[in-house]
């Protein structure tokens, strides 16, 4: 760690505890040319996958995108914002949890669909005929067909 007054990089941990938050952790060191004290933090990164689209293109995770295409789907459904919440961060953990550098975008439209499912059968129906594409009735009948399992 370099030394934010003389800049030498030869510095030595005096201290090191838990941060207030409990989500990282504070180091207090000196440095051996100045004898200057500082302190440091560190924390965890979790770095989001890229989303793999059908054409191709690789984007971010965003979970603003995900919170819009939940809003869309339960457009006037009486929904609390909290559940929607946490459908969002159960979606969030999974996709964190697989460990993997991308995701396909497909992959998160699935996990859309069965937190959907869970929350209103409306919206399901909605993201679904969004989703898979629906070209006429039949499709629209098997989807209430799936809800109602």
């Amino acid at each position: 760690m370099r030394c934010p007054f003389c800049g030498a990089t030869d510095t030595q941990v005096v201290e090191t505890r838990l941060s207030e938050d409990g989500v990282s952790i504070r180091r207090r060191r000196r440095c051996n040319a100045c004898d200057k004290r500082f302190t440091t933090f560190e924390t965890a990164e979790v770095r989001s996958p890229a989303v793999v689209k059908q054409s191709g293109e690789r984007q971010e995770f965003s979970r603003v995108k995900l919170r819009e295409g939940f809003r869309r789907a339960l457009h006037k459904r009486p929904v609390p914002a909290a559940l929607v919440d946490e459908a969002i961060d159960r979606i969030v953990h999974k996709v964190l949890a697989l460990g993997e550098r991308e995701i396909s975008s497909r992959m998160i439209g699935e996990l859309v669909m069965n937190e959907l499912k869970r929350l209103d059968k409306v919206a399901y129906i909605r993201f679904a005929s969004v989703y898979r594409a629906f070209q006429d009735v039949d499709d629209f009948r098997d989807a209430l067909l799936e809800v109602d399992k």
